[in-house]
C-alpha cells in the first residue's frame, strides 16, 4: 500500500509564515498515530492569504487546508484530514477553487504540484518535452520559433525576445552568454522567486534551450542575496540536471555543451539594469554601462550574451515543446502569452495569478484579489514596481496590455501590482519615489544622481507651501530632466510614478497646512 501524500508548501512565504513547523508537527502526530505518510514539500500555489497551505491527496484530488498552523495539526488529524474531511480550514478541492481555475497556467504549471527537486516528477507533468524537440532543430529554427511565438521580456521593459535571440545567434564569438537576470527588487513582485523555489528546473530548461538556440555554452543566474532558499533549491536542481545529464558537456546525448552557475548578487536595486548586472558579474562594481554596444554584442566579458528575466526564460519551454503559433493565441494585440501577476500591499487576497494578457486590471485587483485589505475604499494602484505609474479607480477598467498600458501613461513592467486605499498619501508616495532613486542610483550619471535628491527637496517645499506654484513648475521640469538626460531607466522612470501621483490626485499636493485645514 502506498503512503498517504501531503504536500506542504517549502516557498519563502510560507516558510515565513510556519510550514516548516508545521510540516514537523505533521510528522510528529503521525509518528505517534503509526500513520505511514509521505511529506512532499512543494512550490506555492500562489494563494498566500490561505499559506501556509497543506494538501492531501484524496482519490486522485488535491483537498487544501489553510491557512494552516502548527497548533492546529491534532484538531487536523482528529478531524481526519487525511481522508479530506471536513475542518474549519478546509477549502475544499484545491483545483476548483475560482481563484486557481480561473487562471490559465502556462509558466507556473508545475508550482506548488510537483517536488521541485524530482526530474521524474518534473517530466511526467511535462517537462524537458522543450528541450527534446530543440535538440532536434537548427539554431535559426529555435530563434524563429520564439520570433513565432511573440514573446516579449517579462523584466519589464517588453522587449521582444526574438530579436535578441536573433542579434546574439548571428554575432560570431568564441564564447557566448546566457545571464538570468534574477535579482528582483521590485515591489510587490515575487513570481521569480516563486518559480525558482516551486519548479527550478523549468528555469534550467529555458536557460538550455536558449544556449542551443544562440550557440552558448556557459550561463549564469545573477540571484539577489535576499533569497537564501532559492539560492538552495537552484544549487541542488542544478546538481540534479548535471546527474541526469540536462546539464554537462553533452546535454542530453546531442553532443551540444551548456553549463549553468547562480552567483548571488549583494542586493543593489540598480543591478537589475542589464548592464549593470554584466558589471556585478564580472566582479566590479554595479555601475550602468553606456549602450551601444549592446550586451547581444559585447555583453558579460566583452563576449554576445543573452540577457533574460526569469520568467522570460520560464516561458520558453512551453514555446518549444507547443510551438510558437500555440503561445500566441494567448494574449491581444502585441502582448502574446501569459504573465504572472502579482497581487500586493493592501489586498485581502494577495497571491499570484497567472493569465492571459488582456485581462482588465479591476478583475485583478477586485474579483480575484478581493477588494482592500482594510475594507476601507480603494484611492489606487500602482503597476511595475516603485517606478511605476500610479491609476485612479476609474483606470481599473484598462486591460493589461503593453500597448494600452503605456497609452495611459503607465507601464505592464514585471506584473506587480500593489493596492493603496484611501488612507493613502500620494504626495509621500512621490516623495518615496526619489526617496528610493536617491538610495539605489548607481550614481554614474547626474540627472538620476542629483535629480532625486533635489526631488526629495522640492516636494519638501511643496508640502510646506513654500513658493508653491513656483515649485510644482520645478517639479515637473526637474521630471523632464531626468526623463531626457538620465543614462538608464533608473533616472528615467522615477518621474513616471511621481508625475502620475500629480496628475491623478493634484488634492494630494496641496501644502500641509491646507490639508490640515480641510480635514
Amino acid at each position: 500500500m502506498s503512503k498517504q501524500r501531503i504536500f506542504v508548501p517549502l516557498d519563502s512565504a510560507a516558510v515565513a509564515l510556519g510550514a516548516d513547523d508545521v510540516a514537523a508537527a505533521i510528522v510528529r502526530e503521525a509518528a505517534a498515530r503509526d500513520l505511514d505518510i509521505e511529506i512532499v514539500r512543494t512550490g506555492s500555489r500562489g494563494m498566500h492569504w490561505l499559506e501556509p497551505l497543506i494538501e492531501v491527496e484524496v482519490e486522485g484530488q488535491r483537498v487544501g487546508y489553510g491557512p494552516t498552523q502548527q497548533s492546529e495539526v491534532l484538531s487536523l488529524f482528529d478531524a481526519g484530514f487525511l481522508e479530506g474531511a471536513d475542518h474549519e480550514k478546509s477549502v475544499g478541492i484545491v483545483a476548483n477553487l475560482p481563484f486557481m481555475k480561473d487562471q490559465q497556467r502556462l509558466t507556473f504549471s508545475r508550482c506548488g504540484i510537483t517536488d521541485p527537486l524530482s526530474l521524474s516528477d518534473y517530466q511526467a507533468h511535462g517537462g524537458l518535452d522543450g528541450v527534446k524537440r530543440a535538440i532536434k532543430l537548427e539554431q535559426s529554427d529555435i530563434v524563429e520559433v520564439i520570433k513565432t511565438s511573440g514573446l516579449r521580456g517579462r523584466g519589464g521593459a517588453g522587449f521582444p525576445a526574438g530579436i535578441k535571440w536573433d542579434t546574439v545567434q548571428g554575432a560570431q564569438a568564441d564564447q557566448k552568454y546566457i545571464v538570468c537576470n534574477a535579482d528582483e527588487g521590485d515591489s510587490g513582485t515575487f513570481a521569480d522567486r516563486m518559480i525558482m523555489e516551486g519548479d527550478p528546473l523549468l528555469l534550467i530548461e529555458g536557460m538550455v534551450i536558449a544556449g542551443l538556440g544562440v550557440g552558448a555554452t556557459k550561463g549564469y543566474i545573477y540571484l539577489r542575496s535576499e533569497y537564501p532558499i532559492a539560492a538552495r533549491i537552484l544549487n541542488e536542481a542544478i546538481e540534479v540536471a548535471k546527474s541526469n545529464k540536462l546539464l554537462g558537456d553533452d546535454v542530453l546525448g546531442s553532443g551540444i555543451a551548456f553549463h549553468l552557475t547562480v552567483f548571488i548578487g549583494a542586493g543593489a536595486y540598480i543591478c537589475g539594469e542589464e548592464t549593470s548586472l554584466l558589471e556585478s558579474l564580472e566582479g566590479k562594481r554595479g555601475l550602468v554601462r553606456a549602450k551601444p554596444p549592446l550586451p547581444a554584442l559585447e555583453g558579460l566579458f566583452g563576449k554576445p550574451t543573452l540577457v533574460h528575466n526569469v520568467l522570460s526564460l520560464c516561458a520558453v519551454p512551453w514555446i518549444l515543446a507547443n510551438g510558437g503559433d500555440a503561445y500566441a493565441e494567448y494574449g491581444q494585440g502585441r502582448s502574446k502569452g501569459t504573465l504572472a501577476f502579482q497581487l500586493a500591499g493592501n489586498i485581502k487576497q494577495g497571491g499570484l495569478f497567472e493569465t492571459a494578457f488582456g485581462v482588465k486590471l479591476g478583475d485583478l485587483v477586485n474579483k480575484y484579489g478581493g477588494g482592500t485589505r482594510t475594507g476601507r475604499p480603494f484611492k489606487t494602484v500602482q503597476i511595475g514596481g516603485p517606478l511605476g505609474a500610479y491609476l485612479p479607480e476609474q483606470m481599473l477598467e484598462l486591460p493589461m496590455d503593453y500597448e494600452v498600458m503605456a497609452q495611459n501613461g503607465a507601464g505592464v513592467g514585471h506584473g506587480g501590482i500593489v493596492v493603496f486605499d484611501d488612507t493613502a498619501d500620494l504626495m509621500a508616495q512621490a516623495r518615496y519615489a526619489f526617496e528610493f532613486c536617491a538610495e539605489e542610483s548607481c550614481g554614474k550619471c547626474t540627472p538620476c544622481r542629483v535629480g532625486a535628491v533635489r526631488g526629495e527637496e522640492v516636494i519638501d517645499k511643496i508640502a510646506a507651501g513654500t513658493d508653491y506654484d513656483q515649485n510644482m513648475v520645478l517639479l515637473e521640469d526637474l521630471c523632464e530632466l531626468m526623463v531626457d538626460g538620465s543614462l538608464c531607466a533608473m533616472g528615467g522612470m522615477t518621474p513616471i510614478p511621481v508625475m502620475s501621483a500629480v496628475k491623478h490626485f493634484p488634492d494630494d499636493f496641496a501644502p500641509r497646512h491646507v490639508r490640515e485645514a480641510a480635514e
